[in-house]
């Protein structure tokens, strides 16, 4: 995850303009309103496991520890990230698992 974020904030100076426009659209579909923020995590992370996105996966998964998910509710929401997208889907939604118990 580090040398995700180190990477992230050096493209982020090439491309000043496009990163703030990303943020402020993250900021805005992540805001609470028919669906809480939490929700909206969980959405995120079944995208990140079906699109298989490593450094995606830790950042949800962070952002649903700050959220207060149990782990029954990370469980629950693997289950059918798995169910939607077979075997794949099964792989990742193990290292979402390893990335809650490590940064727990």
């Amino acid at each position: 995850m580090d040398e995700t974020v180190d990477n992230i904030g050096v493209l982020a100076k090439e491309m000043p303009e496009t990163a703030k426009a990303f943020n402020t659209m993250g900021t805005f579909a992540k805001k609470s309103g028919a669906l809480d923020e939490k929700t909206k995590e969980l959405m995120a992370l079944g995208i990140a496991i079906a699109t298989r996105c490593d450094s995606c996966i830790g950042f949800h998964v962070k952002s649903l520890i700050r959220l207060g998910i149990t782990r029954d509710e990370l469980v629950e929401a693997l289950a059918m990230a798995t169910y939607m997208g077979g075997g794949p889907s099964y792989a990742y939604s193990a290292k979402a698992l390893k990335a809650f118990e490590d940064f727990s």
